[in-house]
């Protein structure tokens, strides 16, 4: 094997394994620092035997092998430790792990550990990112716009926190499930969200990784939670989203908009089960929720057979019913771009126009407000627009589809 088979071996492994290998050391040590630590120094291990030893037929069961014993390394050799502790940790070592239920798994039990609501949202999604995403330290820094260094220390505080006040590493219990879900749905739909459209320098533009990732654990959160009308909105949406990956970035790199993607390269399987569980949600005859009404959305798109055949009206409406559930300005923002399709772009421009302010620093504000510009025939303004998207964009097709827009209005 060469040595460019060996490091594409080794890519793979640390997007299919990450989760894996960190949530069984999770579990079978008890401290995020431990397993995040001894997943890491497995991962340096294997750049430098692989190469020499080859890559292992099971690529997860060897680093998960080899980060157990990094693991016991680490804690044997901390001096530092209280004796006691240091004995009962050791000890639960060498316990048999306690069987798995049903539907239990180590990876949600992790993802429940990171999204526990001692922590702060904006720190769940960090953690998650880190322990069950893979990310590193400075792509999700990006992804949150501060620095590196205040990253680090917000992930650091956070598994102290995990550790001090003794968080549990378990699936809540059916009593708990209804006030913790809703954390862990936003913490997956950003999760999502940041494989959808990845931020993360030198990175594929879409993280099929991430967006697999995230729709694994939406599917073993409504298995726990088949009723809940949120759980299937939020699948409903990525199942129907994930569907248009293929289409989405052009051999040349560069992102493709909905209104000129391949339809006939979406996946017919994932549209059909996506828009299954939409049905499922319309016939339940319950007010739906903000996935929900998402999903609804995308299943509207994902309908049409050509761009053309989208029923514009009944996407504005679905958007009516959002925007009273959650009036946010990137809501109206995507509200807009769909009432330019009804109304005409001068009207959605007087609207997008209004919401200037809170998005200021919001590649989509600008990049929408560039196109709009550019149907009006507002040509230097739209220009400018999109010098100022381009300027804030983190992904790589996004910046090649932009700049490409600009520079053909000459």
């Amino acid at each position: 094997m060469s040595a460019i088979d060996v490091r594409a071996a080794i890519t793979r492994a640390h997007q299919q394994e990450w989760a894996r290998v960190v949530a069984a050391l999770t579990r079978r040590f008890g401290d995020l620092d431990i397993a995040e630590e001894a997943a890491a120094e497995a991962y340096a291990t294997a750049v430098e035997r692989w190469p020499a030893d080859g890559v292992p037929p099971n690529p997860g069961a060897w680093l998960t092998t080899t980060a157990h014993r990094k693991a016991i390394d680490r804690i044997r050799r901390e001096s530092k430790r209280d004796d006691k502790q240091k004995e009962a940790q050791l000890m639960y070592v060498d316990e048999p792990p306690e069987p798995l239920g049903a539907i239990d798994d180590d990876r949600l039990r992790l993802i429940f550990t990171c999204c526990h609501p001692a922590l702060a949202m904006e720190t769940r999604v960090a953690l998650t990112l880190r322990m069950v995403g893979g990310l590193t330290v400075p792509e999700i820094a990006r992804a949150f716009l501060v620095q590196e260094t205040a990253m680090e220390r917000r992930i650091t505080r956070a598994k102290a926190k995990i550790k001090d006040a003794r968080i549990p590493y378990r699936v809540p219990g059916a009593e708990d499930l209804p006030v913790r879900i809703s954390g862990v749905l936003a913490v997956l739909f950003l999760v999502f969200n940041e494989g959808y459209l990845a931020t993360g320098a030198g990175t594929d533009p879409v993280r099929h990784d991430l967006t697999a990732e995230a729709i694994r654990l939406t599917r073993l959160i409504r298995a726990l939670m088949p009723a809940d009308g949120e759980v299937v909105g939020l699948l409903a949406l990525m199942l129907l989203t994930e569907a248009r990956r293929t289409a989405r970035v052009s051999a040349s790199g560069e992102l493709v908009t909905l209104d000129e993607q391949d339809r006939g390269a979406w996946d017919p399987v994932l549209i059909a089960e996506g828009h299954r569980l939409v049905r499922e949600r319309i016939a339940a005859r319950v007010a739906p929720g903000r996935y929900q009404i998402l999903a609804a959305i995308s299943a509207v798109h994902t309908s049409a057979r050509d761009v053309r055949d989208t029923d514009w009206s009944q996407v504005v409406a679905l958007y009516n019913q959002l925007v009273r559930l959650d009036p946010s300005p990137i809501v109206a923002l995507n509200r807009a771009i769909a009432v330019a399709e009804l109304d005409g772009p001068e009207v959605a421009l007087a609207a997008v126009d209004r919401l200037g302010d809170p998005l200021a620093g919001y590649h989509a504000y600008h990049a929408t407000r560039a196109d709009l510009l550019r149907r009006v025939g507002r040509s230097r303004q739209s220009r400018e627009a999109y010098d100022r998207a381009i300027e804030l964009a983190r992904n790589t097709a996004e910046i090649a589809y932009l700049t490409r827009r600009r520079d053909q209005l000459g």
